[in-house]
């Protein structure tokens, strides 16, 4: 059975949240007002979808979806997908590969000429997971991170 995905809804906040806090246990809660007034911004920034994954009303996943203008590729923009994460009670179930699935079909209907990840997990079977996506590990990633992040 196919996993209903569709944009976050203001009413999604509570449960990408709960979703959020499995992805980065460590991380503080947002205040309510906080998260709300990001999750905003978020919603009306052009290129930015946050998609997720309902079973039974209830947020199961999500993968944040951001499709960037570029000047090379003959104008080509290029797509990032951060924050993936399947509720841990709802994982194997397919979850996550449909969202990666809706991201670069959103991606390659943008006129996207690629999709982009980054995960700092190196565990085999999350490379399996993400070339099992259709991802190829290629490129050598690098970050920079501020505010103890």
């Amino acid at each position: 059975m196919p996993v209903p995905i569709r944009e976050a809804l203001p009413s999604d906040l509570d449960g990408l949240l709960t979703l959020y806090a499995q992805l980065n246990p460590s991380d503080p809660r947002l205040p309510d007002d906080t998260a709300a007034r990001i999750f905003t911004e978020m919603q009306t920034r052009t290129g930015m979808s946050v998609l997720v994954a309902v079973i039974d009303g209830r947020v199961v996943g999500s993968v944040t979806l951001v499709i960037l203008p570029n000047l090379t590729r003959g104008g080509a923009p290029y797509a990032l997908v951060e924050n993936v994460v399947t509720h841990d009670g709802h994982r194997r179930r397919g979850i996550g590969r449909a969202l990666l699935a809706e991201a670069a079909r959103l991606a390659e209907a943008a006129g996207c000429y690629k999709l982009m990840l980054m995960t700092s997990r190196p565990e085999p079977h999350v490379r399996d997971f993400y070339t099992g996506c259709g991802f190829s590990q290629n490129k050598i990633g690098f970050q920079m991170r501020f505010g103890g992040h």
